[in-house]
């Protein structure tokens, strides 16, 4: 499995679709919320979109949940979720979702982490980054035995790469 994640683009169109070029082939592609694009608009065609709290288009969901190739995954932008001060109500929506794999953004923070047997990504964001220079997507593939977060500039240099083994949850 081989998944792009993106968020916090703020209306960055050229952004999004030169990403979506270079990554090419993907399994799915997340935009976790604050494109501040229109929900019908032709750079999310295909992908999976949250709301954020920037986003006006209230026919986005607040939350996804979907499986892809056996593995369930949550997203949320995660405002409604106080990602910004602390990683519990994620992780306990997670709990309840059963998610192999949480997506969110809003901090503006890359990171990956593993919590009992999840793996919790924030890819950043495309426009405004905090905590580093770089603004960044993430690309996450999933092997038998472990899972791989490569965070990418949006130049699509490499930033950052994290590796989980694949554990009982």
């Amino acid at each position: 499995m081989r998944i792009l994640v993106m968020s916090d683009t703020h209306g960055e169109v050229k952004t999004i679709d030169q990403v979506r070029q270079h990554v090419g082939t993907v399994d799915a592609i997340f935009h976790c919320g604050d494109s501040e694009l229109d929900a019908s608009h032709a750079s999310l065609d295909a992908a999976f979109v949250v709301r954020g709290n920037c986003d006006w288009d209230s026919s986005y969901p607040e939350e996804v949940v979907t499986e892809i190739n056996g593995m369930k995954i949550f997203m949320a932008h995660g405002h409604l979720l106080q990602v910004k001060s602390t990683m519990l109500p994620i992780s306990y929506r997670a709990q309840e979702y059963d998610a192999d794999l949480v997506l969110f953004g809003h901090s503006h923070l890359l990171g990956a982490e593993q919590i009992d047997g999840t793996v919790f990504v924030n890819p950043g964001s495309l426009e405004f980054p905090r905590g580093r220079l770089e603004k960044s997507y993430a690309i996450i593939e999933k092997s038998p035995v472990e899972w791989t977060v490569t965070f990418f500039s949006d130049e699509h240099e490499k930033l950052e790469q994290v590796t989980f083994e694949i554990t009982e949850k």
